[in-house]
């Protein structure tokens, strides 16, 4: 096996007080890199918490996920039930909707995501589903689906149930899928307010439930959550330049170490680490040598964008080098796996990604493999 080894080295000046530990004051929590997908922080981010409100964002997810496969509008209508209007009533945060009122999908979901109204989710979820029970089933499989495996939802709205857990790490999973399958929807959850016109008053309006929005460093999402059993929550994402990080967190005493320790990890991550593209999806990374072949390169690419992030303190000791047998012996199909890209740092293997064939690789007709060959027995040169 030959090896074919080429070093990036990544020169970077950078603030020698880098934080060893955040050390930050919730029971659990978790930050991300949202490209890279690696993990920089993690505090018990597999112990059980109630997710509160930040349930919401699943109950969004739904309704995305239907207007997507053109089965819902924004401009559809549900009549409101009596359900949905007694949580009004309760002392939960509410839309404030009225037992009969037409209200659009649209209007239903600002209700819940910048108003965190329980009766809007519980609106939405009768409407969708019929039911709030079958609307669970939904959110249920959901999460099954893009890999929440410690999670069970009982409502849409995430109100006191002892059976309607998560984690923080599922969480996490369920806020990436959120911001990059829905990018537009997604930018409603920066919307710092919502005004509702409701039936016989006058219009409310409400500021969305996320501290960070309103300090202006990036944050552009995603839900709070509070329950007395749980304290309060938060999973916010923040965004610089092209890199994003998400956080979540839960179990605070108190809704201002809520926003500070929030803000506080988020800084963190950026402060410390940096995330690098490795490489573009369909984009030729190498032209490797071929052996009896009609071409006397092949191209290799990877099948989607890959991103390592690193402590900036390891940034030089960050190598990338390739690894093939080569040359490349015909034929070859096209989407062929034919080599891997290693990511090391100080020798220490921090992920292999896979390259593919380009395209396909033709062998050479008979005569012209035989000389070939002959002409590497005599002249030891392909």
């Amino acid at each position: 096996m030959n090896k074919f080894f080429f070093i990036i080295i990544f020169f970077f000046i950078y603030i020698n007080s880098l934080l060893a530990n955040p050390n930050i004051k919730a029971r659990t929590g978790i930050l991300i890199d949202y490209h890279s997908d690696e993990i920089l922080f993690e505090l018990d981010p597999d112990s059980q918490i109630y997710p509160a409100s930040m349930t919401k964002i699943m109950t969004a997810i739904i309704a995305f996920d239907l207007i997507k496969n053109n089965k819902l509008s924004l401009d559809d209508k549900f009549t409101i039930s009596e359900n949905a209007w007694r949580l009004s009533q309760a002392g939960y945060s509410s839309m404030f909707i009225m037992i009969n009122d037409q209200v659009s999908v649209e209007n239903l979901l600002k209700g819940i995501i910048v108003a965190s109204g329980n009766d809007a989710c519980i609106a939405l979820a009768e409407g969708i589903a019929g039911s709030e029970e079958n609307f669970a089933d939904m959110m249920n499989e959901k999460a099954g689906e893009i890999g929440m495996t410690s999670t069970n939802f009982t409502n849409s709205s995430g109100i006191n149930d002892p059976d309607n857990i998560s984690t923080v790490r599922d969480i996490a999973i369920m806020s990436k899928y959120l911001i990059k399958n829905y990018p537009v929807y997604y930018e409603l959850f920066a919307e710092k307010t919502f005004t509702w016109d409701r039936t016989g008053g006058e219009p409310i309006k409400q500021g969305n439930r996320n501290p960070l929005l309103y300090k202006n460093v990036g944050v552009d999402g995603v839900k709070t959550g509070y329950l007395a059993v749980e304290k309060y929550s938060l999973a916010s994402s923040m965004k610089k330049k092209d890199r994003r990080i998400i956080s979540v967190v839960s179990g605070f005493e108190t809704k201002n170490l809520r926003s500070s320790e929030s803000l506080k990890l988020l800084n963190w991550g950026f402060r410390n680490t940096n995330t690098f593209e490795i490489s573009k999806k369909d984009t030729t990374f190498f032209e490797l040598d071929t052996w009896l072949a009609k071409n006397s390169k092949i191209k290799a690419t990877t099948k989607e964008n890959y991103y390592v992030t690193i402590n900036k303190k390891d940034i030089s000791h960050l190598t990338v080098s390739l690894d093939y047998n080569g040359p490349i012996s015909a034929p070859i199909q096209k989407g062929e796996k034919i080599a891997e890209l290693i990511v090391s740092k100080k020798d220490q293997i921090i992920k292999k990604l896979p390259l593919y064939a380009a395209e396909d690789l033709k062998k050479v007709n008979f005569f012209k493999s035989l000389l070939t060959s002959l002409n590497y027995l005599i002249w030891g040169d392909v």
